[in-house]
């Protein structure tokens, strides 16, 4: 009798350990797997839909592991993805944490609103029709993250909140004596120099040609208001500016009229910000491509004539 008790009590902790193993061994899932649990989905539920996923390959050992360890009820909601291997015991403690899947979405500098309302109604990873209306200049270029569900509107009032506190930040440090009058002039000026250069050292100078051609009551004369009154920010311009794209009327041509454009051009980032709220001190009243990726700088109408001919001897080679 004393035997065969023996005997039971080893084939139990046998199968104890066997079953050990199981929760805590590497899994036979081959390639990574994504998965979403809906919220309020018991633990019959979750483990039904990871062997059907190939995640686990013993819903009732996922079902008992769970429960023993008092954790059933502490399997939680969302989009989660699976590595090949991955134990019962490691898919059980990322569901408690709630090791979701984050994703990515980038609205690059520079843009227009339109172009960054294309990229997020353009991305299938975001839930339900744009609804909103953002205006020119009121999205901040930055990467915004999401969880499955999430809507495109939630991502443009995520960039709206983030415009606004940025915008808020660099007014309230902005230099003394600066030539504009509130927050939407310094937000029309920044998105300005943010058309004018990529190049983060030269925003500063960049800025302070504007700044010091406000000052002095002379037009800005910058080409990308000019882009923006002839494709009213909807796309890029797919040629050069000519003469007569100089002459037309529009408020957001600096060539023909005096001061800032009536609204931003584009959706600066907190670089192009910073350099409009803090430029550098300079003369320069003039720049022109210097055929080499950056601009050239003049003090003067004379020396701008010489940059501009060093630019087109470049341009013809």
């Amino acid at each position: 009798m004393k035997k065969l008790i023996f005997l039971f009590i080893l084939s139990v902790v046998v199968v104890v350990a066997k079953v050990k193993n199981w929760v805590y061994e590497p899994g036979n899932l081959q390639n990574p797997v994504r998965m979403v649990v809906s919220r309020g989905s018991s633990v019959v539920g979750i483990s039904n839909q990871l062997e059907n996923f190939g995640v686990i390959d013993k819903p009732w050992l996922f079902r008992l592991a769970a429960r023993y360890y008092r954790l059933d009820t502490s399997l939680k909601a969302g989009e989660y993805e699976f590595l090949p291997r991955v134990s019962m015991f490691q898919v059980i403690e990322k569901m408690v944490r709630g090791d979701i899947v984050y994703h990515k979405i980038t609205l690059p500098e520079g843009l227009t609103t339109k172009q960054m309302l294309e990229i997020i109604r353009a991305d299938d990873d975001l839930r339900g029709e744009i609804t909103l209306n953002p205006k020119e200049g009121e999205l901040l270029p930055e990467t915004y993250s999401f969880v499955y569900g999430d809507t495109k509107d939630s991502i443009i009032k995520q960039a709206e909140d983030a415009m606004k506190k940025a915008l808020e930040e660099t007014w309230n440090t902005r230099s003394e004596n600066l030539p504009v009058k509130s927050r939407k002039e310094l937000l029309v000026l920044a998105s300005i120099v943010e058309k004018e250069t990529g190049i983060a050292q030269e925003r500063g100078l960049v800025a302070s040609v504007f700044v010091n051609r406000l000052r002095k009551g002379m037009r800005l004369q910058t080409d990308p208001t000019v882009i923006y009154a002839l494709t009213e920010g909807k796309a890029e311009l797919d040629r050069s500016l000519t003469r007569k794209d100089l002459d037309i009327d529009s408020p957001y041509n600096t060539y023909k009229y005096y001061g800032l454009p009536p609204h931003p051009i584009c959706n600066p980032g907190k670089d192009a910000l910073n350099a409009t709220a803090n430029p550098e001190t300079s003369d320069y009243l003039y720049f022109v491509a210097s055929g080499d990726g950056g601009h050239n700088f003049a003090k003067s109408l004379n020396e701008h004539n010489k940059n501009v001919s060093i630019w087109k001897k470049k341009k013809k080679r």
